[in-house]
């Protein structure tokens, strides 16, 4: 059975102190990730400290917006329009929990390539990275 991919209306979630970069780059079509200038590692979830060797010496960097699917779940009873949440490992190294878009989500499969697309959110000021196939 086919589960076509739908639009679906995206909230505004409320912000964390030190998040604007990701959306605002987000907004302009840039996947935005923390990288960390004493060790060279990519981290997400944003934070001011790397979890790796406790630095602060942190800076957001432009991610290619490429990579993997991890793990996905697809969601059918939640509301009117399915939609699959998923984690993706970006070839930079982090993995983030997103969104599988653009595609009949019964073929999604982990290891799938995928690349980054950015979807509107009620406020057109702001948008969020998603995942399709690449």
């Amino acid at each position: 059975m086919a589960t076509a991919y739908q639009d679906r209306k995206i909230p505004v979630a409320p912000l964390n102190a030190g998040d604007a970069p990701f959306f605002e780059g987000a907004a302009a079509g840039k996947l935005m990730v923390k990288y960390c200038n004493d060790c060279k590692q990519y981290h997400h979830y944003p934070r001011p400290m790397c979890p790796f060797c406790y630095s602060t010496h942190t800076e957001w960097r432009q991610a290619r917006g490429t990579g993997v699917v991890y793990s996905f779940s697809i969601s059918r009873a939640t509301g009117p329009i399915p939609y699959a949440i998923a984690y993706v490992t970006l070839d930079e190294g982090p993995t983030i929990m997103t969104n599988i878009v653009e595609t009949d989500l019964d073929t999604i499969q982990c290891g799938q390539k995928v690349t980054v697309v950015f979807k509107p959110t009620e406020d057109p000021k702001l948008a969020v990275p998603m995942f399709k196939p690449a």
